[in-house]
């Protein structure tokens, strides 16, 4: 019997079609799902960061950084440099753990805590989407280390900037002064869209009186960026306008003369130009490192820097408030033929020392035997107390605090980088005012040998020495090159410029026996500062100072010398001019705890005149103290 054959199950065909079926519709139903869940996640979750990622993938607005001008002395010398630089830099917004980054990154360079607590102030200041720098100056290796391993970084960086830089270091260190890194204060005051991407700024000197003209213009470019922040292509493109350079009235080579004369002492020198007023040296010793503040400098360094002796950071020159000791002299010696208390042939008995009226207490001379029958010019020349002594008691205080504020003291001087103290011109009022106590006569005898309360800035004790030199005409010391426009407000206008003609032709009179007489400090036969102006080719006045730091009984006058500690020595002064017949430089130099002006300040004074009238620093001198 033929074998039947099954040629189709349709049963079975149906159940294992079914069966497919519903394991591909399942299939396509969890793909559908995850699809949905994906979008979900996409468009509802992490919709504020993706739809941020996707305007940061069409356009960004990228700010330019405009070149800070450069800073250059009258004769050409560099003072202030831009060199380029690498820094790290990290974009917060692209880095979910810093702390983790910066562990990370301190394992490829050199991150110290330092750097990380910088980093934070400034995230502090700025928007999460900011390239802020977290390392300076990378050397090469530092670079390419970074570079190799940059991958592994989102939101970090190398960024090439220009980096400012003090070739003279701390010559100059109080005039240029510095840049820093902006702070919160200033971030407050600045000009947001001019400063976007500008991350330092002038913190002192003339880096700081002169920001908006070294700055320049910030300028943007419109770019186009991938989700992770990296350029494409640059749609759009304003050019930053570069900071403007700018030439100061500086003379460097004397500047650095100045500082190698002082010998790593403590003290201060001004150098000005009667004529128009112009800085030719401003020197506070002993100066420090500006570079160390331009990208921040280290804790230790800084407190070592403030809890130093020497006191560095002081601005001396500006700052400093000193006794001036006799070279106040020539200021009351005009004022007192100006207004009648003496005349010129008039005469003084100095027997050695100075007594009030019924009092026991003796002021004594700096010469022990007395200086005999003294005039004006002689009383100057040889700085004579006893001299001062009766004309401060002739005038009085106020007329002394009168003619010292004509000739600018107590005061600013107005120049143009600022940061200056005013000193002080004492009087009754101020005494009254500020201490509540009463005027006594013997405060008044102190302050006509520049003594006392009295005290005076190196740039206030030069500007009226520029002052004397014009025969009254005041000026106001500027560093800013060819800042002729400059003119002395109404209030410096001196006691000349108010008077009549007649009274001028006196004044003028006047103002040529103070300055004959300071030319005898210098070049007379008996001057204080005789051995200093020997030989001299051309004629210069001057005159000497010493300021006492602490009071000594007279029996230790001589002890004084040899045994005091130095700390506690004489500060030595010097004031000078030269040449007379038509000044072009008048000079302040002040030497703490230098002893004797004739014998510490006054040959400085030489050579420094010497060098800027004849190019030279060969001479050498000896003075007699």
């Amino acid at each position: 019997m033929p074998q039947k054959y099954t040629l189709t199950d349709t049963r079975q065909e149906y159940h294992l079609i079914r069966n497919r079926i519903i394991v591909s519709g399942v299939i396509i139903c969890l793909l559908i799902l995850s699809l949905l869940a994906r979008i979900f996640y996409l468009q509802v979750v992490r919709h504020d960061h993706f739809t941020t990622l996707s305007r940061h993938n069409r356009v960004k607005i990228q700010p330019l950084v405009p070149m800070r001008g450069l800073i250059f002395s009258r004769d050409k010398v560099l003072l202030a440099d831009n060199r380029p630089s690498f820094s790290l830099e990290i974009v917060p917004e692209q880095v979910k753990d810093l702390d983790q980054l910066f562990q990370d990154l301190g394992g490829v360079i050199s991150i110290n805590a330092q750097d990380i607590a910088r980093f934070r102030t400034e995230l502090s200041k700025h928007r999460r989407f900011d390239s802020i720098p977290l390392r300076f100056n990378l050397s090469e290796e530092e670079v390419a280390s970074v570079s190799v391993n940059r991958y592994r970084y989102p939101g970090v960086d190398i960024v090439a900037r220009l980096s400012r830089y003090y070739p003279l270091v701390a010559n100059i260190a109080h005039v240029v002064g510095y840049v820093g890194m902006i702070d919160e204060p200033e971030l407050k005051e600045l000009d947001a869209s001019n400063y976007r991407g500008t991350t330092h700024i002038g913190k002192l000197g003339v880096e700081k009186a002169y920001e908006d003209i070294l700055h320049g213009t910030v300028g943007y470019q419109q770019v186009e960026v991938n989700a992770q922040g990296r350029v494409i292509r640059v749609l759009d493109r304003v050019p930053p306008i570069a900071g403007q350079n700018i030439t100061l009235s500086l003379d460097v080579a004397l500047q650095n003369l100045a500082v190698e004369l002082l010998e790593n002492r403590r003290g201060a020198i001004v150098a000005i130009d009667p004529r128009d007023g112009s800085v030719l040296a401003l020197v506070s010793a002993p100066g420090y490192d500006p570079n160390q503040f331009v990208n921040g400098i280290a804790p230790a360094s800084y407190k070592m820097l403030l809890s130093s002796p020497d006191a560095p950071l002081l601005n001396r020159a500006l700052r400093g408030q000193y006794p001036p000791g006799s070279t106040i002299k020539p200021f009351f010696g005009l004022a007192a033929l100006a207004n009648g208390y003496r005349t010129p042939a008039a005469e003084t008995w100095c027997p050695g020392w100075f007594r009030l009226p019924g009092k026991e207490r003796k002021y004594r001379d700096w010469k022990k035997g007395g200086h005999g029958h003294t005039n004006l010019q002689n009383a100057i020349a040889q700085s004579c107390d006893v001299y001062f002594y009766n004309l401060a008691v002739d005038m009085g205080i106020d007329e002394l605090s009168h003619a010292l504020w004509n000739f600018g003291f107590g005061r600013r001087t107005g120049i143009d980088i600022g940061g200056e103290s005013t000193g002080l011109v004492p009087s009754r009022e101020w005494k009254k005012n500020v201490l509540g106590q009463a005027w006594y006569p013997g405060e008044t005898v102190n302050v006509g040998i520049g003594q006392g309360s009295l005290l005076v800035t190196p740039v206030q004790l030069a500007t009226a020495v520029a002052m004397m030199a014009n025969r009254g005409r005041a000026i106001i010391p500027h560093l800013l090159d060819q800042a002729s426009s400059l003119t002395a407000p109404e209030e410096n206008r001196p006691l000349s410029d108010k008077s009549t003609d007649l009274q001028r032709q006196a004044m003028d009179r006047y103002y040529d026996e103070i300055i004959n007489a300071m030319g005898e400090v210098v070049q007379g036969a008996r001057g204080s500062a005789r051995a200093s102006g020997r030989d001299a080719p051309y004629r210069y006045a001057g005159k000497t100072g010493t300021a006492q730091v602490i009071g000594l009984p007279e029996d230790e006058l001589e002890a004084e010398k040899k045994e005091v500690d130095v700390e506690f020595r004489d500060h030595a002064l010097f004031i000078a001019f030269a040449p007379v017949e038509n000044p072009v430089i008048a000079l302040t130099i002040i030497v703490e705890h230098g002893g004797g002006g004739s014998s510490t300040a006054a040959p400085i004074a030489r050579k420094l005149l010497d060098f800027h009238l004849l190019k030279s620093t060969n001479v050498e001198n000896d003075a007699d103290g």
